[in-house]
């Protein structure tokens, strides 16, 4: 079975494709001096962009999993999240307070979605 691999670099690859399920790595913003709902905004764009490199689109995302650098921000968050997705198209998620790679991230946002048919 074929594992096509996008955008993959020195250390991970920025999303992998398995049997019709595209599995997208954490994404944290490229600019991180905005505060968290500027952040989530920029992930969500590089989630859509990823999404159509992979031939799919958020409305197929089956779970997404949002880590807070600070549970404090998860409001800001949800501004930002509730206008991007889908109403009758919501993935399962979970969001969790966790210690990012770095301190000047606020959310990163792994997604798996399914490829479309």
């Amino acid at each position: 079975m074929t594992i096509q691999r996008i955008k993959p670099g020195p250390r991970f690859s920025s999303a992998v494709i398995h049997q019709g399920v595209v599995y997208l790595a954490g994404q944290v913003a490229g600019d991180p001096k905005e505060d968290a709902g500027g952040q989530t905004r920029q992930i969500l764009a590089t989630i859509d962009r990823l999404l159509a490199d992979a031939g799919t689109d958020k409305t197929r995302i089956l779970q997404a999993t949002v880590y807070l650098a600070d549970m404090g921000d998860y409001a800001a968050m949800n501004a930002v999240w509730d206008a991007w997705v889908v109403q009758g198209k919501l993935p399962t998620r979970a969001t969790v307070e966790a210690k990012l790679a770095a301190p000047q991230y606020l959310v990163e946002i792994v997604v798996i979605a399914a490829q479309a048919d």
